[in-house]
Protein backbone atom coordinates (compact mmCIF):
# COMPACT_ATOMS: atom_id res chain seq x y z
CA UNK A 1 0.00 0.00 0.00
CA UNK A 2 1.34 3.43 -0.91
CA UNK A 3 1.82 6.08 1.74
CA UNK A 4 -1.20 8.32 2.17
CA UNK A 5 -0.83 12.10 1.80
CA UNK A 6 -0.89 14.15 5.02
CA UNK A 7 -4.45 15.36 5.68
CA UNK A 8 -5.81 18.41 7.53
CA UNK A 9 -7.98 16.28 9.83
CA UNK A 10 -5.93 14.61 12.58
CA UNK A 11 -7.92 11.38 12.64
CA UNK A 12 -7.42 10.93 8.88
CA UNK A 13 -3.70 10.67 9.62
CA UNK A 14 -4.22 7.98 12.27
CA UNK A 15 -3.62 4.45 11.01
CA UNK A 16 -6.89 2.87 12.12
CA UNK A 17 -5.43 -0.60 11.49
CA UNK A 18 -2.95 -0.24 14.34
CA UNK A 19 -5.17 1.06 17.15
CA UNK A 20 -6.58 -1.20 19.87
CA UNK A 21 -9.98 -0.08 21.10
CA UNK A 22 -11.27 0.71 23.58
CA UNK A 23 -9.02 3.62 24.34
CA UNK A 24 -8.87 7.26 25.33
CA UNK A 25 -6.37 9.59 23.68
CA UNK A 26 -5.79 13.25 22.96
CA UNK A 27 -6.66 13.77 19.31
CA UNK A 28 -5.83 17.46 19.18
CA UNK A 29 -4.83 20.45 21.26
CA UNK A 30 -5.12 24.02 20.01
CA UNK A 31 -4.09 27.30 21.56
CA UNK A 32 -6.44 30.07 20.43
CA UNK A 33 -5.36 33.62 19.67
CA UNK A 34 -6.62 34.84 23.06
CA UNK A 35 -4.55 32.24 24.89
CA UNK A 36 -7.32 29.75 25.64
CA UNK A 37 -6.50 26.11 24.98
CA UNK A 38 -8.90 23.51 23.55
CA UNK A 39 -8.28 19.79 24.07
CA UNK A 40 -10.09 17.22 21.91
CA UNK A 41 -10.29 13.62 23.12
CA UNK A 42 -10.84 10.53 20.99
CA UNK A 43 -13.03 8.21 23.09
CA UNK A 44 -12.94 5.00 21.04
CA UNK A 45 -15.53 2.41 22.06
CA UNK A 46 -15.08 -0.19 19.31
CA UNK A 47 -12.32 -1.44 17.04
CA UNK A 48 -12.28 0.54 13.76
CA UNK A 49 -13.18 -1.43 10.65
CA UNK A 50 -14.09 -4.46 12.77
CA UNK A 51 -17.17 -3.47 14.74
CA UNK A 52 -19.26 -0.39 15.45
CA UNK A 53 -21.99 0.86 17.77
CA UNK A 54 -25.52 0.65 16.46
CA UNK A 55 -27.10 3.93 15.47
CA UNK A 56 -29.62 4.11 18.32
CA UNK A 57 -26.92 3.40 20.92
CA UNK A 58 -24.68 6.14 19.46
CA UNK A 59 -27.56 8.59 19.56
CA UNK A 60 -28.43 7.72 23.16
CA UNK A 61 -24.79 7.76 24.30
CA UNK A 62 -24.43 11.20 22.74
CA UNK A 63 -27.43 12.57 24.65
CA UNK A 64 -26.42 10.91 27.91
CA UNK A 65 -22.72 11.78 27.77
CA UNK A 66 -23.42 15.38 26.75
CA UNK A 67 -25.85 15.84 29.62
CA UNK A 68 -24.15 13.86 32.39
CA UNK A 69 -20.54 14.81 31.62
CA UNK A 70 -21.29 18.44 32.39
CA UNK A 71 -22.11 17.36 35.96
CA UNK A 72 -18.46 16.35 36.35
CA UNK A 73 -16.66 19.11 34.45
CA UNK A 74 -17.44 22.70 33.62
CA UNK A 75 -14.90 22.51 30.79
CA UNK A 76 -17.04 20.39 28.43
CA UNK A 77 -17.78 22.23 25.20
CA UNK A 78 -19.01 19.39 23.00
CA UNK A 79 -19.59 15.64 22.78
CA UNK A 80 -19.82 14.49 19.17
CA UNK A 81 -20.27 11.02 17.72
CA UNK A 82 -17.83 9.83 15.08
CA UNK A 83 -19.47 9.23 11.72
CA UNK A 84 -17.94 5.74 11.65
CA UNK A 85 -19.88 4.95 14.87
CA UNK A 86 -16.80 3.65 16.69
CA UNK A 87 -16.67 6.37 19.33
CA UNK A 88 -16.92 10.05 20.23
CA UNK A 89 -14.92 13.23 20.27
CA UNK A 90 -15.10 15.25 23.48
CA UNK A 91 -13.95 18.85 23.29
CA UNK A 92 -12.87 20.61 26.48
CA UNK A 93 -11.70 24.13 27.16
CA UNK A 94 -8.35 24.04 28.93
CA UNK A 95 -5.09 22.15 28.70
CA UNK A 96 -6.23 18.67 29.78
CA UNK A 97 -4.46 15.33 29.98
CA UNK A 98 -5.79 11.82 29.59
CA UNK A 99 -5.09 11.33 33.30
CA UNK A 100 -7.31 14.21 34.39
CA UNK A 101 -10.09 13.52 31.88
CA UNK A 102 -10.36 9.74 32.46
CA UNK A 103 -12.07 10.13 35.89
CA UNK A 104 -14.62 12.53 34.33
CA UNK A 105 -15.37 10.00 31.60
CA UNK A 106 -15.57 7.14 34.09
CA UNK A 107 -17.97 9.04 36.38
CA UNK A 108 -20.10 9.97 33.37
CA UNK A 109 -20.37 6.37 32.19
CA UNK A 110 -21.25 5.23 35.71
CA UNK A 111 -24.06 7.81 35.70
CA UNK A 112 -25.28 6.29 32.44
CA UNK A 113 -25.42 2.84 34.01
CA UNK A 114 -27.64 4.20 36.80
CA UNK A 115 -29.91 6.21 34.47
CA UNK A 116 -33.54 5.26 33.95
CA UNK A 117 -34.03 7.27 30.76
CA UNK A 118 -32.22 8.99 27.92
CA UNK A 119 -32.39 12.76 28.45
CA UNK A 120 -34.24 14.78 25.80
CA UNK A 121 -35.35 11.65 23.92
CA UNK A 122 -38.56 13.18 22.66
CA UNK A 123 -39.75 15.03 19.58
CA UNK A 124 -39.69 18.42 21.30
CA UNK A 125 -36.00 18.32 22.32
CA UNK A 126 -34.55 15.99 19.67
CA UNK A 127 -34.63 15.78 15.90
CA UNK A 128 -35.30 12.02 16.02
CA UNK A 129 -36.77 11.49 19.46
CA UNK A 130 -37.85 7.90 18.84
CA UNK A 131 -34.35 6.81 17.72
CA UNK A 132 -32.90 5.84 21.11
CA UNK A 133 -32.04 2.82 23.21
CA UNK A 134 -31.23 3.18 26.88
CA UNK A 135 -30.30 -0.51 27.05
CA UNK A 136 -27.94 -0.26 24.07
CA UNK A 137 -26.22 2.81 25.49
CA UNK A 138 -25.83 1.14 28.87
CA UNK A 139 -24.44 -2.04 27.30
CA UNK A 140 -21.82 -0.01 25.40
CA UNK A 141 -20.94 2.02 28.52
CA UNK A 142 -20.59 -1.17 30.59
CA UNK A 143 -18.32 -2.81 28.00
CA UNK A 144 -16.17 0.32 27.83
CA UNK A 145 -15.94 0.56 31.64
CA UNK A 146 -15.13 -3.15 31.94
CA UNK A 147 -11.95 -2.43 29.97
CA UNK A 148 -10.96 0.64 32.01
CA UNK A 149 -7.45 -0.71 32.64
CA UNK A 150 -6.79 -0.67 28.86
CA UNK A 151 -7.94 2.90 28.07
CA UNK A 152 -4.35 4.16 27.92
CA UNK A 153 -3.23 1.56 25.38
CA UNK A 154 -3.98 3.12 22.01
CA UNK A 155 -1.81 0.97 19.76
CA UNK A 156 -1.94 -2.81 19.34
CA UNK A 157 1.84 -2.93 19.02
Amino acid sequence: MTEQPRMNVESFNLDHRTVAAPYLRIADRKELAGGDVLTKFDVRFTQPNVTHLDSEAVHSLEHMMAEHMRNHSGDVLDVSPMGCRTGFYVLLVGDHTVEDFAPVLEATLRDLLAATEVPAANEIQCGWGAHHTLEGAQRAAREFLDQRADWGRVSAS
